[in-house]
């Protein structure tokens, strides 16, 4: 069977491009029109692996991600990293001021915001996919309406670009997690990152002790993000990300983190590719 890599959204989506550059550029992809569909696929077999934004340096993390990987119980294998590039783009022959919607996918459209302050008369609508509209757009042959969405989805679906580069920080990226069911096995490549999960006691001090034994075993904690468990109010697991030289250190913090913290989980051990 061929291997597939499943991504959310479609050919021209920057899950796409992220799959293109992580593996190479003929990649076999499934496509998913949401999150939740691509977990299924990787649990249900259909794909090997699969590429999921988790967090973007303007719109912060997409909580609902960190909760898909716990529960179908997925390994974070990599992580890759792309500069977002968003485009307004429309059927050619068309000016801005024509325009009256605009879709794109709601974290692209978060990114945006301040370019459409400009333009109140432009109704910005949320959307599954960056280049499932620009497709649709093209086959709809749709007039005074406009996606966001990179470059290679204009170039795929013969739209012109209206305004490039609109997103607010030029210095817009996001961070991509390489997922698959498997665990990781080293095979001689370098490990010094890894993606942890863990509940606390609703004591005070807790987190605290925890970054401590972080600290003492020389992990550099990258990432902490925090959600409500939602049968017990109040309480809260803890996503966070480490960097590490030595495995074997690693590997001792977290059995002294077995006993100080409830049900961790260690979501990955991997490469890390921000250097």
């Amino acid at each position: 069977m061929e291997r597939k890599i499943a991504i959310q959204g479609i050919q021209g989506s920057f899950h796409h491009l992220v799959a293109q550059q992580y593996y190479r550029e003929d990649v076999a992809v499934l496509e998913c029109m949401s999150f939740g569909e691509l977990s299924k696929s990787l649990v249900n077999g259909d794909a090997s692996e699969g590429v999921m934004a988790i967090e973007n340096s303007i719109a912060g993390s997409i909580l609902p991600n960190y909760a898909l990987i716990d529960e179908n119980k997925l390994q974070v294998v990599g992580e890759h990293y792309i500069p977002i590039d968003m485009n307004l783009m429309v059927l050619p022959g068309q000016k801005l001021e024509d325009i009256k919607k605009v879709y794109s996918h709601p974290m692209a459209l978060l990114q945006c915001k301040e370019f459409f302050k400009q333009y109140p008369h432009i109704k910005l609508i949320e959307d599954a996919d960056t280049a499932e509209v620009a497709r649709r757009i093209k086959e709809k042959e749709s007039h005074k309406i406009a996606a966001v969405a990179s470059k290679a989805a204009a170039q795929i679906f013969g739209l012109e670009i209206l305004a490039e580069s609109i997103h607010t920080k030029k210095s817009n990226a996001t961070r991509f997690l390489i997922l698959s069911t498997k665990k990781k096995e080293p095979n001689g490549d370098k490990i010094d990152k890894a993606s942890l999960k863990f509940e606390l006691e609703s004591k005070r001090g807790s987190l605290v002790s925890v970054l401590n034994i972080l600290r003492d075993f020389n992990l550099d904690m990258s990432k902490i993000q925090s959600m409500p468990i939602i049968e017990s109010p109040w309480k809260y697991s803890f996503f966070i990300d480490v960097t590490f030289e030595n495995y074997d250190e690693f590997l001792k913090a977290v059995g002294i983190l077995e006993v100080m913290t409830e049900q961790l989980k260690i979501l990955g051990t991997y490469k890390n590719s921000l250097i």
